[in-house]
């Protein structure tokens, strides 16, 4: 399997966080890297799902985390081989991929059990013993095909049965006493050039004649064989030989290893790491959702860098990430915020710059690159700068922002401030989301003083609906906080018609005194000219909270 970048935003993704992914996955397409694929690490708000479904550009694709699973370890395409078919082209499969196992599968593709050595050699054992006489369940067709035989006639060829093998030398009475008694009509029956037997055999109807070392039948033996529907089958090697090779067309189902359990496609690897350390060839089988094997997966394949690498746009703190993403290879950084706490043991690109969205450096990228921008990519990388800056109007907005915006509406056609509009209206349909669903839109966690918390921030032209909502939110973020066990969580409330903000809290009793803010009621405060969480409220709780702390 082909190792895949992923290009994603942070947890509880806003429009430009998804923006920058989507638009930069496609510069990387364009540039000959067609591994790149872009992602999000949440549910998208109904202001980018408006920008996507507007522009027709296709929603990246949602990854609820990045725990290792078994998907980022398979290599390869899956070898398998059908239930029916037989032992020794199980073995030359083995043997040409250079494998140590093989799934079975069924005509529907379906996982079924293992083949591997340590199985097929407990099958010999058990029963290739001289105390007791063993029927081998094979086909025909697969029979003739493992000893290279010529067939002179041939029945059912495809059909399944257990049948003994019997090696004719006895003399023609005792021959016919004794497979009468162990049943005429399932029996191998390999002989040489004794006329005598090859009519017995033909006569009492065996399922098949086999001649060794390449001995023919006469012409009055094969009609009569026509006749009895005895299928007869030229041996090129000798008895012995035969009647070993008999062993290997043995339908490879009936030895499988069926106490393999398969582990499925998005399992983590946490789930089944001791399995796969107790199973007896050290290997899996890897499954997707119906049931098909899509690869195998070795004890030793979960030392290996696994076939997903990272991309991060819109954030560079481990703590915004999606889960699991410190167990991956994070290959660039492209963001606008405070460096964090992020640290790699390789050189990475980074870029981070002063500017009131990452959608304003992923446009600038492009222009740098001297790679055209696709009419309906530039149209939402100049949403992502309008969401991110208030439509230019935020602290956050430089004159790089409002440069590459201009730069973007020339090459669109779209009018900025009414552009800016339909953005808002969008947005104003988080009014009929729950508070469970508010909360968790655009949050983001930070540790400021050793002590982590929750900022989350939605846009709005009414912010009074909200304030009317302050029960059933303050008890939404009192869930979360738990949840998470934050010292304590807020929800930031933007109104975009005159630029200030409502903030709800919730925490501890003490720290909360400490807001020194203008209150609207219990635990809504007041904030003039506040848009930014990361400019200007994230850096006021910071002050706060070391002024609580000391």
């Amino acid at each position: 399997m082909q190792k895949k970048v992923y290009i994603i935003g942070h947890r509880n993704p806003d429009t430009d966080s998804v923006v920058s992914a989507a638009a930069y996955a496609q510069l990387k397409k364009y540039q000959g890297q067609d591994n790149c694929a872009a992602a999000r690490a949440g549910k998208i708000n109904p202001q980018t799902e408006y920008i996507f479904e507007r522009f027709c550009v296709p929603v990246p694709e949602f990854l609820p985390d990045l725990v290792p699973k078994a998907e980022h370890y398979i290599t390869g395409t899956a070898v398998t081989i059908n239930e029916d078919d037989s032992v020794w082209n199980a073995l030359e499969l083995l043997q040409k991929d250079d494998s140590k196992v093989l799934p079975i599968v069924d005509k529907d593709e379906s996982y079924r059990s293992m083949f591997h050595y340590k199985g097929f050699a407990q099958y010999i054992i058990n029963n290739i013993n001289p105390r007791k006489k063993s029927a081998f369940p094979l086909s025909l067709d697969h029979l003739a095909a493992t000893i290279h035989a010529q067939p002179v006639t041939l029945f059912n060829g495809d059909e399944i049965k257990k049948s003994a093998i019997v090696v004719a030398a006895s003399y023609t009475q005792h021959f016919a006493q004794g497979i009468r008694s162990e049943g005429v009509e399932n029996a191998l029956v390999i002989v040489g050039d004794r006329w005598d037997i090859q009519k017995c055999c033909i006569e009492l109807g065996v399922r098949a004649l086999i001649l060794s070392n390449g001995n023919t039948l006469s012409k009055e033996l094969v009609e009569l064989a026509e006749k009895n529907r005895v299928t007869v089958l030229i041996s090129p090697f000798d008895t012995s030989s035969t009647a070993m090779l008999i062993i290997y067309s043995v339908a490879v189902g009936t030895i499988g290893d069926d106490s393999v359990s398969p582990v499925k496609f998005h399992d983590p690897v946490r789930t089944f790491r001791e399995a796969l350390s107790k199973a007896t060839s050290r290997h899996l089988p890897v499954i997707d959702d119906d049931g098909r094997v899509v690869g195998v997966i070795f004890e030793g394949d979960l030392a290996k860098e696994p076939n997903v690498e990272v991309i991060m746009v819109d954030h560079n703190e481990l703590s915004q990430a999606a889960e699991g993403i410190e167990n991956f290879k994070i290959l660039e950084v492209i963001d606008h915020h405070r460096l964090g706490s992020l640290s790699t043991r390789y050189p990475i690109t980074f870029i981070n710059k002063v500017v009131g969205a990452t959608s304003t450096i992923i446009t600038n990228l492009y222009r740098e690159q001297k790679v055209p921008l696709e009419k309906s990519v530039a149209s939402i990388l100049l949403c992502g700068i309008l969401a991110d800056t208030l439509v230019l109007k935020s602290i956050t907005t430089t004159a790089v922002d409002i440069e590459t915006a201009d730069y973007l509406s020339s090459i669109t056609g779209l009018d900025i401030k009414t552009l800016g509009q339909d953005l808002q209206t969008a947005a104003n349909q988080i009014n009929s989301l729950s508070a469970e669903e508010l909360v968790v839109l655009d949050m983001k966690e930070y540790n400021e003083q050793g002590t982590s918390f929750t900022v989350s921030q939605v846009e709005t032209d009414n912010p009074a609906v909200m304030v009317e909502r302050r029960d059933e939110i303050i008890t939404a973020l009192k869930k979360m906080r738990s949840s998470k066990g934050t010292y304590f969580s807020a929800l930031l409330v933007t109104d975009v018609t005159v630029l200030d903000s409502i903030l709800f809290v919730t925490g501890e009793k003490s720290f909360i005194s400490h807001i020194n803010l203008p209150a609207v009621g219990d635990s809504i405060y007041e904030l003039r000219e506040v848009v930014s969480r990361k400019k200007q409220l994230v850096p006021l709780l910071a002050e706060v909270l070391a002024k609580y702390k000391g």
